[in-house]
């Protein structure tokens, strides 16, 4: 007995997809779905198949067993083997991660090192349609848009899954079919191991019952969210396209993303915020409400604070997302001699010199060049009480940016001058201590100097 003509699905995904054949790596851990991959792939004509094993490390001499056992399958049949091994719960550890997270870094670092060794044209998994089901559950179950209501994506980068249409009954009867031997993974029966498995015996079974089709349902209806959602990045790209870089981010004008509907100005926003920070994770819903609400409302002196460094920003017509350089390193300096600090340079002499500051430098007191730091408080000559340096800069129409790379003269720990504000009040000139002057200026101003 056979399954629909020999797994037709696939049949049709792979000639769409490499309509002259391919090499193509096999990711086979010995379960029964990856052994239905290798058998499948291995009959397919015009296609040349390697086959690779990650060893997690995870599950002792049961791990080793399967390695073992991929090993001789392939021996027996002629398919080239190559397998890896990692140290998960060290990563996991190490990298904050969970031990599936962790499993899942090493294994497709390891495949897709593997596919540029051999040169294959793809990576193929046997994710099927009960998989899709589950992964469609569980992001629903914590909360998702229709990217994530998707499911499994057939093709992402050069990773396949030739099987997304197929379920895991239609597998089995497959296996049958030839005969094909497997290893069981025993934490696949084991209620407690993860919600994906307490989803495969608590909810799908209940849910088979209502529909026995239920998992090829939801197949179908993740194909039409998948290319739904593909219009909808489109869309969105577009629209993102239409933003103009900035030295440090890009810069949109509001009308496009308020008139834009709702669903596109958010995948826009993402991508732009994505493309300015360089990544797109803890990049969440919630910050992408934040900076569409500022590009709708009609004050302009308002700003939102983004991870990886990102602020956005609102001007007068258009809305801008900036990434905050990096502040310069603290650099030391000494009476006599000079300090670069980013695009500044700041000098201290015993000399007046134009334009220099001259402040009261105690008896032994250490000076260095540094950014302003949160606990900074200015007592400006003339006024009641000390400020934040950050309000200050705020009152002056500074930006975070522009307040970051800033530097600010310290003699101790204590700020006492910089280039907006000047000499701080209790580091003003006294008759009882030495007088040194300061002088902050631009680079540039510098070399226009020495022309």
């Amino acid at each position: 007995m056979t399954t629909r003509n020999e797994l037709a699905p696939a049949r049709a995904f792979l000639k769409k997809r490499f309509p002259a054949g391919a090499r193509v790596l096999c990711a086979v851990s010995g379960g029964l779905d990856s052994v239905c991959l290798l058998d499948f792939m291995d009959r397919q004509e015009d296609f040349s198949v390697i086959a690779a094993h990650f060893n997690h490390q995870l599950r002792g001499a049961n791990a080793d067993r399967d390695e073992a056992f991929v090993r001789d399958l392939c021996a027996a049949r002629g398919i080239p083997f190559v397998s890896g091994s990692g140290d998960t719960r060290a990563l996991a550890e190490k990298g904050g991660l969970t031990v599936e997270e962790a499993a899942r870094r090493l294994r497709y670092g390891f495949l897709e090192q593997m596919a540029r060794t051999y040169r294959c044209d793809a990576i193929l998994t046997a994710h099927h349609a009960d998989d899709n089901a589950e992964t469609m559950l569980l992001n629903l179950a914590r909360g998702t848009g229709s990217a994530g209501l998707a499911g499994i994506p057939p093709v992402r980068g050069n990773v396949c899954r030739p099987f997304l249409q197929i379920t895991r009954a239609e597998l089995q009867a497959y296996a049958a079919a030839h005969g094909l031997p497997h290893v069981e993974d025993e934490t696949n029966t084991d209620p407690d191991a993860a919600a994906r498995n307490l989803l495969r015996q608590s909810v799908i079974p209940v849910l088979r019952q209502l529909n026995p089709r239920f998992a090829e349902n939801m197949a179908r209806t993740a194909s039409i969210l998948q290319a739904e959602n593909e219009a909808l990045e489109n869309l969105a790209r577009d629209l993102a396209d239409q933003a103009k870089e900035l030295p440090e981010g890009v810069t949109i004008p509001c009308l496009m993303l308020t008139e834009a509907p709702e669903a596109v100005a958010e995948r826009a926003v993402l991508r732009l915020m994505a493309q300015t920070a360089g990544h797109r994770k803890d990049l969440t819903a919630a910050h992408v409400t934040a900076v569409l609400d500022l590009a709708r409302g009609n004050r302009t002196d308002l700003e939102v604070s983004l991870p990886y460094g990102l602020t956005a920003r609102r001007k007068k017509y258009s809305l801008e997302l900036s990434r905050r350089a990096r502040r310069p390193v603290p650099v030391s300096v000494s009476v006599g001699g000079r300090a670069d600090f980013g695009s500044f340079s700041v000098s201290v002499s015993e000399a007046e010199e134009p334009g220099a500051l001259p402040i009261r430098l105690p008896e032994g007191g250490a000076m260095a060049v540094t950014s302003w730091r949160p606990g900074d408080r200015l007592r400006l000559p003339g006024s009641r009480g000390s400020r934040s340096f950050k309000r200050l800069c705020a009152d002056r129409g500074l930006t975070p940016e522009e307040r970051d790379l800033l530097p600010v003269l310290r003699v101790g720990d204590a700020p006492a001058a910089d280039p907006v504000f000047g000499v701080h009040a209790d580091f003003a000139p006294c008759s009882e201590e030495q007088t040194v002057f300061v002088r902050f200026y631009k680079k540039t101003e510098e070399k226009h100097h020495e022309k």
